[in-house]
């Protein structure tokens, strides 16, 4: 069963600060490090998925949508999802090669990743350079044959996030360069969502629940911009408003307390930043279709 932040009384807070919520699903598939002889010749495909492919040694021939690039030691490719790849070993020499697929559900990164049209990256790059020490981490690991299969596969998923991090700081200053503007509207959109995850802990947290346009408006006041502006900005970005992302916030965190059976629904409102049982009530059936009680009830018992 999920849990879910439990705040402190009012009073004990010092200081805090709120980070960004993390439910991101990162799926990883077919990784390998090979190394591969002078006839090979793998066929042209496609999948769904990103493919990074890093060259460790000798020089690798790959033709991506009717182009041929030529990559050579310490050089990255990053193949978009659907792109027709074959790859070639010429002249007869061999090489050795790290290729990685991921998809990820983070529509920021990934909207980021797509205003990228560059492919190869040359080994001075910065986009190479910043995610080098991670790959060689990533390839070290399959190495230690002393570490358990769980231990590997927690370190496998550490260095990705890493190199995520790194890719996304690399290639965002890139791209803010050619898109600034689409790039400025992206990042001011994840600044408000941050501070709708920071709003919904504080206040609805502490029973505080605000009118207001949910705090909207606070929000756009600490960022410097209208309220219109903030709401327009953020549905070009995430396709709906602030309001309703914020409700499906407190929705999720609402479905979450009520899996707790050591909670009454009057406390889960309470906590939520309602005045009443009632009003939580009717809110939660206009979100979910039922009310909080019929929704406990169809919860699955865990032993």
């Amino acid at each position: 069963m999920s849990s879910t932040y439990l705040p402190p009384d009012l009073g004990e807070s010092v200081h805090e600060v709120f980070y960004p919520d993390v439910q991101t699903t990162v799926n990883l598939f077919a990784i390998h490090l090979r190394s591969v002889g002078t006839n090979w010749d793998y066929p042209a495909h496609e999948h769904p998925q990103y493919e990074l492919n890093y060259v460790t040694k000798g020089v690798q021939y790959m033709t991506i949508n009717g182009t041929l690039y030529v990559q050579n030691a310490g050089e990255l490719l990053l193949i978009p999802p659907g792109s027709v790849h074959s790859s070639q070993s010429r002249n007869g020499q061999g090489f050795t090669y790290f290729c990685m697929h991921f998809d990820i559900d983070d529509q920021l990164f990934l909207s980021l990743l797509a205003r990228i049209k560059q492919i190869l990256f040359s080994a001075d790059s910065p986009v190479t350079q910043q995610i080098e020490p991670v790959l060689h981490k990533l390839m070290s690991s399959a190495h230690d044959q002393s570490a358990s299969a769980m231990v590997q596969r927690m370190q496998l998923q550490s260095a990705v996030f890493e190199l995520f991090g790194h890719l996304w700081e690399t290639v965002s200053q890139e791209a803010a360069q050619t898109f600034t503007d689409g790039y400025e509207r992206i990042e001011l959109a994840h600044q408000i969502r941050t501070r709708l995850q920071g709003l919904m802990s504080q206040q609805f947290k502490q029973g505080d629940e605000s009118d207001s346009h949910y705090g909207i408006d606070d929000i756009a006041a600490e960022l410097g911009i209208s309220t219109s502006h903030c709401n327009r900005v953020f549905k070009q970005v995430f396709g709906q408003s602030p309001r309703t992302v914020l409700s499906q916030m407190v929705l999720h965190e609402a479905k979450v307390l009520l899996g707790n059976p050591q909670l009454s629904v009057q406390n889960i409102a309470v906590m939520l930043g309602y005045k009443d049982i009632a009003h939580f009530s009717r809110q939660f059936k206009r979100w979910s279709g039922m009310s909080p009680s019929r929704y406990r009830q169809e919860q699955p018992v865990l032993e």
